[in-house]
C-alpha cells in the first residue's frame, strides 16, 4: 500500500548536472521529481564545472517546482566532498548517495549534512545498486524509522546490479524481479519510498510501459527516468486506473453505510472485504486525488 504522506514519485528523472539544454528544459517538464546528476552522466574532466552550471541553474528563475534531488559520487570517493558541497549549497529536497553498502554510509551523509548546519528539510535517498547493498538494503531501510531521520528512499540501481553480478537481466526481467522486490520489501519495512531502475531503450515505448506496469505490481512507487518521452507513460503506470478507483469507492460507501459501520468484514459484490481493504482503499483513492489535483 502506498503511503499517502509520501510524495509523489511516479517519473523520477535523470538530468546530467553538466548539460546546460537538459537543465534549461527540465522547469517544463511534467515529471514528479528530477535527479540532477553529478555521478555517472559527467565525465571526470567535466565534474567541477557541472557543479557550478547546476548552482547557477538552481538559484536563477528557471528552478524546477518539482521535488529536486542531486545525485553525487560517493564521499568516500575523490569528487564526493565537492559534490556534496555543492548539492547542499543549492538545497535541495533531497541528496541521492551512490552505491551505498552499509549503515554506516547513510550515517557518514548525514553526520556531513549535521556539521554544515543543513536545514532537515534535505533528506537522503540511497541507491541499492551492488550485491553488498542488496545484503544490507534490510539494515540500511531500517535508518529510516528513527524519529530524526533523514533517509527516506530507496532507489534499485538496475544497471549496475547487472554488471556487478553478471546475470543475464532476462525477458521482462526475470531474473532482476528477486531482487528487486527485496528492496521494495526493506523500504517498506523502514516506512521508506522506493523507486525502480531505469530502462535504458528509450524508444521502445510500448516495453517501457509494461515495464512500468510490472514495477507497480511489485509495489514501487514510481521509476527513475532517462529520457523525457518517458514521463507520460510513467505517470500513466502508477496512477490508480478508474476502474480501480470506482472500487476503492465502492468500498468505502459499503464500509460508510449505517449497518456496516462497527463490522470488520462487510460483503460486497460477492466477496468478502475486511478494514485492511478500507485502509488500502482510502490510500487508493487520496493519491488519486493527489495525482488529479498535480496533472489537472
Amino acid at each position: 500500500m502506498h503511503d499517502p504522506a509520501l510524495p509523489l514519485r511516479r517519473s523520477v528523472l535523470y538530468v546530467p548536472a553538466g548539460n546546460e539544454r537538459a537543465l534549461l528544459k527540465s522547469a517544463a517538464l511534467a515529471c514528479d521529481a528530477i535527479i540532477f546528476d553529478l555521478e555517472d552522466a559527467v565525465a571526470p574532466e567535466e565534474k567541477a564545472s557541472a557543479r557550478e552550471r547546476l548552482r547557477a541553474f538552481l538559484a536563477g528563475p528557471r528552478r524546477p517546482e518539482c521535488e529536486i534531488a542531486v545525485r553525487i559520487n560517493a564521499l568516500s570517493g575523490a569528487w564526493g566532498t565537492e559534490d556534496f558541497l555543492a548539492a547542499r549549497a543549492v538545497r535541495p529536497d533531497a541528496i541521492l548517495l551512490p552505491k551505498v553498502e552499509e549503515p554506516a554510509d547513510i550515517a557518514q551523509a548525514e553526520t556531513a549534512l549535521e556539521e554544515t548546519d543543513a536545514p532537515r528539510a534535505i533528506r537522503l535517498w540511497a541507491m541499492i545498486e551492488t550485491p553488498r547493498g542488496l545484503m544490507q538494503a534490510g539494515a540500511i531501510a531500517a535508518l529510516g524509522r528513527a524519529p530524526d531521520a533523514r533517509l527516506s528512499c530507496l532507489v534499485a540501481g538496475t544497471n549496475d546490479l547487472v554488471k556487478e553480478t553478471g546475470i543475464d537481466p532476462g525477458p521482462e526481467r526475470a531474473n532482476l524481479k528477486p531482487w528487486l522486490m527485496q528492496i521494495v520489501l526493506a523500504a517498506r519495512a523502514g516506512s521508506l519510498g522506493v523507486l525502480d531502475g531505469v530502462s535504458n531503450d528509450f524508444r521502445d515505448l510500448a516495453a517501457f510501459a509494461g515495464e512500468c506496469a510490472a514495477a507497480r505490481a511489485m509495489g514501487f512507487d514510481g521509476k527513475t527516468l532517462i529520457h523525457p518521452a518517458q514521463i507520460a507513460a510513467a505517470n500513466s503506470a502508477f496512477a490508480p486506473t478508474a476502474a480501480e478507483v470506482a472500487e476503492a469507492q465502492a468500498i468505502v460507501a459499503a464500509f460508510a453505510r449505517p449497518e456496516n459501520q462497527g463490522r470488520g468484514v462487510v460483503s460486497l459484490g460477492g466477496r468478502m472485504v475486511e478494514r485492511l481493504h478500507l485502509r488500502m482503499a482510502e490510500a487508493l483513492i487520496a493519491r488519486a486525488k493527489r495525482i488529479e489535483e498535480k496533472d489537472g
